[in-house]
C-alpha cells in the first residue's frame, strides 16, 4: 500500500475555500487523495482485498481461541478459507455486552508486551469499555485519520485546532495522530478553557477545527460574545463528531463559524475517529475506510439490509491486531450508499448517524429518535442550537416527552414565548405523531457542555427535574 508520506500534497486553498459558509450550494472541488491507492482503488480490487483480509482475520481468531473462536467453530467455520464476503451474514456477531462480560481484556488477541496504549469510554451507565492498541493499530488509526483530515481540505500547511478531549476518549488523540501523519500542525487544546480557545484561534489562525458539534456551537457563541467576526479568523472547515447531529445543526455551526462543517464517525471498539468521514466532495455522506473496516447494515434480527435502508451499523476490523472484532454491532443507526459517481474517492459511504438503538424512545406506542426532535427544533429559525429532551418516566403508565428549548438571545422577547412554544408543540406532533410538553427557557438556561459529549437526552424517574425550569 502506498505510504502516506508519498501522497501528493494538497495545492492551495481552492478545495476548501469553496466550502465556506454562505455558499452551501456551490459545487465542491474534490480535495486531493491522501492515499490514492487505498482511497481510489477499483471497487472490485478492494473487494478482493477485503476478502483476503477477512480470511486472515478468521484464521487469527480461530488460532487464538476464546469467545470469537468458539462462536466461529459453533457455526461450522474451522478455517478462514470457509468464509467469503457473500456469506458473512452467517458469521457470529460481537456486542457491547460481550465486551462488558469479558472486561477488561478478555477479547484481546495481542500479547501484553505488544500493547502500546489503551483507550475506551465509560460506556452506557458508566460501565467501562477498554480497548488495547498495538503499534500497528495506532499506525492504522493515523492513516485513516490523515485521510479524513485530507478530505476536509487539510494539507501540510494546515493548522488543526483540536478541541476534542484527550485521554481515554479517542477523539483528541485520533485527530492528533492523523494531523501529524498528514504533516500538518496540530494545536492540542483539548476540551474546555473556552477563553483560551478563543484567544488562540485569533492568534494562531487555524484553518481546520476538530471538536464535537455541540462544542463548535459553544465556541462560535463565545467568539461572537467576544466581538470576533468570522473574518478575523481563518477557519475553512471543521471535522465534528462523537455525537449524532442533524443538518439543522450543521447549518447553524456553519453560520456561527463561517466554515464547511463535516461529520466524522468512529468508536474506540473499532479504532476511534476516522472509521468514516465526510469529504468536501462526498455529498453529505461519510466515506468509509473500507480497506480496514468492513461495514454492514442489519435489522433488529441481524439480517442484512439493502443500501438506502436505515439499520444498525456492524463493523469487522479487518486489520486490527490488539483486539480485532468480527461483526461488531455498534448500536448506531445509519444507511449505506455507493461512492459518488465519477469521484476520485471510490469508497462506499454511510449516512450521518440517525440515532442509536438504545436511544429510541417508545412513547405511547410510537418510536421516536432524538435526532427527529432536533430536526424539528432547528428548522425553526428562532430556536438556538441548545435543547434537552427529557423522557419523563415518573408515571410508568404514561411516559411523557418533555422538550426544553431556548430562543436566540437577539430575538428573545417574553411576549413571544407562548407563540414559540405553541408552534414547536404543533411541529413536533406533526413530525413524531405524539404530543410533547415544550418549555421555552430564557437564553443561556439550557445546560451547556464544555468538555465531552453533549447530553441531549435525559431520563426523569423521580425527584427534582433534571433541567431547572422544566415545566
Amino acid at each position: 500500500m502506498t505510504g502516506i508520506n508519498d501522497a501528493p500534497e494538497a495545492t492551495g486553498n481552492a478545495a476548501t475555500r469553496a466550502g465556506r459558509a454562505g455558499a452551501p450550494e456551490e459545487v465542491q472541488a474534490a480535495p486531493p487523495l491522501v492515499d490514492p491507492v487505498a482511497e481510489g482503488m477499483d471497487p472490485n480490487l478492494r473487494r478482493g482485498l477485503q476478502q483476503r483480509r477477512l480470511r486472515l482475520l478468521v484464521d487469527r481468531l480461530l488460532a487464538a481461541g476464546g469467545l470469537q473462536s468458539e462462536r466461529l467453530r459453533a457455526t461450522g467455520v474451522h478455517r478462514g478459507a470457509d468464509v467469503t464476503l457473500d456469506n458473512i451474514d452467517e458469521l457470529p456477531m460481537v456486542t457491547k455486552q460481550d465486551l462488558w462480560d469479558h472486561y477488561p481484556f478478555g477479547l484481546q488477541l495481542a500479547r501484553n508486551e505488544d500493547i502500546v496504549c489503551i483507550h475506551g469510554s465509560s460506556g452506557t451507565g458508566g460501565r467501562p469499555t477498554l480497548v488495547p492498541y498495538t503499534a500497528h493499530d495506532v499506525d492504522v488509526w493515523a492513516q485513516v485519520m490523515a485521510r479524513a483530515l485530507g478530505g476536509a481540505g487539510a494539507n501540510r500547511a494546515s493548522r488543526i485546532h483540536c478541541a476534542y478531549g484527550y485521554g481515554l476518549f479517542t477523539g483528541g488523540m485520533g485527530v492528533h495522530h492523523g494531523a501529524i501523519r498528514l504533516g500538518a500542525t496540530v494545536i492540542p487544546l483539548s476540551g474546555g478553557m473556552t477563553d483560551r480557545q478563543v484567544r488562540l484561534m485569533r492568534d494562531l489562525r487555524p484553518d481546520i477545527l476538530a471538536c464535537t458539534p455541540s462544542y463548535a456551537v459553544h465556541l462560535g457563541e463565545a467568539l461572537r460574545a467576544a466581538g470576533v467576526t468570522v473574518d478575523e479568523f481563518s477557519l475553512r472547515a471543521g471535522v465534528f463528531g462523537a455525537e449524532p447531529w442533524t443538518e439543522g445543526l450543521r447549518r447553524q455551526v456553519e453560520d456561527l463559524l463561517g466554515l464547511r462543517a463535516l461529520d466524522i464517525y468512529g468508536l474506540s471498539e473499532v479504532i476511534g475517529p476516522g472509521v468514516a468521514c465526510e469529504s468536501l466532495d462526498s455529498q453529505g455522506m461519510l466515506n468509509v475506510a473500507e480497506d480496514h473496516f468492513l461495514i454492514e447494515v442489519v435489522d433488529a434480527d441481524g439480517k442484512p439490509l439493502p443500501d438506502g435502508t436505515p439499520g444498525e451499523l456492524v463493523f469487522t476490523t479487518l486489520t486490527k491486531t490488539g483486539m480485532p472484532l468480527l461483526r461488531y454491532r455498534t448500536g448506531d443507526i445509519a444507511r449505506l450508499a455507493n461512492p459518488v459517481s465519477d469521484s476520485p474517492r471510490t469508497l462506499r459511504r454511510m449516512s450521518k448517524v440517525l440515532g442509536r438503538v438504545d436511544d429510541m424512545l417508545t412513547v405511547r406506542g410510537v418510536n421516536v429518535f432524538p435526532s427527529e426532535i432536533e430536526a424539528v427544533l432547528l428548522a425553526d429559525e428562532r430556536v438556538a442550537p441548545h435543547y434537552v429532551v427529557v423522557e419523563d418516566r415518573r408515571n410508568p403508565a404514561r411516559t411523557e416527552l418533555r422538550v426544553a428549548v431556548e430562543p436566540f438571545a437577539e430575538s428573545y422577547a417574553t411576549a413571544e414565548e407562548e407563540s414559540l412554544r405553541r408552534d414547536i408543540t404543533t411541529a413536533l406532533r406533526e413530525r413524531l405523531g405524539v404530543g410533547c410538553v415544550v418549555t421555552v427557557l430564557p437564553p443561556g438556561q439550557v445546560p451547556r457542555t464544555e468538555t465531552g459529549k453533549a447530553r441531549r437526552l435525559l431520563r426523569w424517574d423521580g425527584g427534582e427535574s433534571p433541567v431547572p425550569g422544566l415545566a
